[in-house]
């Protein structure tokens, strides 16, 4: 529920106990329900809301999915060097900027382009 297991809950509800004691425990157990069904209707009224301002466009999003807290970094980028997907198209550093050989350059001297220029 929020994160607590059935012995914290016991816990919780002997806490309780001895601290407001048996007579007003059932008042403020009944005050927590009806706490607790305002706020769910409260929120299912905006949900509705929400949906029909948006439309029936977005009635289909999976909206956990773009739940940022889901996002592990170290899981992308294992994803992306594992990836099997061919690497993108790059030119030999020989190449000239339309992909056509560049002219031949001289021992010792830098490689010319001529549509570089």
């Amino acid at each position: 529920m929020f994160g607590i297991n059935g012995w914290e809950f016991v816990i919780i509800i002997v806490v309780a106990m001895l601290v407001i004691g048996p007579e007003r425990l059932p008042g403020y157990a009944e005050q927590l329900g009806s706490l607790v069904r305002r706020g769910r209707d409260l929120l299912q009224t905006a949900k509705a809301r929400v949906d029909d301002e948006l439309g029936p466009e977005f009635s289909d999003v999976d909206w956990s999915k773009l739940d940022p807290r889901q996002y592990d970094p170290r899981k992308i980028v294992r994803d992306a060097l594992l990836d099997d997907s061919p690497a993108p198209y790059s030119r030999p550093a020989s190449a000239g900027r339309n992909g056509t050989p560049a002219a031949p350059a001289e021992p010792g001297k830098a490689p010319y382009d001529d549509e570089a220029t």
